[in-house]
């Protein structure tokens, strides 16, 4: 389940500001052209946005990038903001006939836990980890030793979606970032606002939320899409030591479930 070599990852603290300059109330569309700028108010609502982030305390969410054009990556899960740990369920699927690959995740900034693979416990237990049934790896968005993985391109944009403090209104007023109009996801009225470099930003009527982010990888023409769901706090129970085996140490094993 590697990233193309082509998805190169510049991800993180540009993320975050890029994303904390773009929410806006979905209200009060009346007089309103596609295009126009940023409104003080709704200036002081993106200002909060990945604070507000934080004090929910978490969200369901749907994050989908392709590998190619033959091959589609969606996680599916939830994600406690405050404590910065996810967990998905991670879907491959292929449209020449090739049958989904589905596996379990849990994450954080440094780490990612990957299970439920047909055949990965037995073969953990022949190499004498008898009670493992996930293995641990680095996050590798933050390491040279090798090429960043599209799993690890989502998580790590999925925790960036939150900070611990507020940012001021006035560093989002008059710099390229403009209203796009209102529209419907998941049943949910939003207003669109264009960021710059490609990003797009949808916020929800109701409660000035992040409903909806979408970004261009850094020098391709791959988008990456979250959506937001039910946000609110969420307590996840990351997998224990017993359960865990250190794909450091059973480096055959990863490499032949791709993890």
């Amino acid at each position: 389940m590697r990233r193309p070599s082509r998805l190169l990852l510049a991800l993180g603290t540009t993320l975050a500001l890029a994303l904390a300059a773009s929410g806006c109330s979905a209200g009060a569309a009346e007089d309103r052209r596609p295009g126009d700028s940023v409104t003080q108010a709704e200036a002081q609502t993106l200002a909060q946005l990945l604070y507000r982030n934080h004090q929910r305390g978490g969200a369901d969410f749907v994050a989908t990038a392709p590998y190619s054009d033959e091959a589609m990556l969606t996680l599916t899960g939830e994600i406690d903001f405050r404590r910065s740990a996810g967990r998905a369920q991670a879907v491959t699927s292929f449209s020449d006939g090739r049958e989904d690959d589905t596996r379990t995740l849990f994450f954080t900034p440094d780490h990612v836990w990957v299970g439920d693979v047909p055949g990965l416990a037995d073969a953990l237990a022949g190499a004498g980890a008898a009670d493992a049934v996930y293995l641990r790896r680095p996050v590798t968005t933050r390491t040279a030793a090798g090429e960043p993985l599209l799993i690890d391109v989502l998580v790590e944009l999925l925790l960036n979606l939150s900070a611990g403090t507020a940012d001021q209104p006035e560093a989002f007023l008059g710099g390229g970032y403009s209203w796009l109009g209102q529209r419907s996801i998941d049943s949910r009225l939003t207003s669109v606002f264009s960021l710059r470099e490609g990003r797009t930003v949808a916020v929800s009527a109701s409660g000035d939320l992040l409903t909806q982010f979408v970004t261009p990888l850094p020098g391709t023409d791959v988008d990456v899409t979250v959506t937001l769901s039910d946000h609110g706090p969420r307590r996840l129970d990351l997998p224990g030591v017993e359960e865990t085996a250190e794909a450091g140490d059973h480096p055959d094993l990863a490499a032949g479930f791709g993890v």
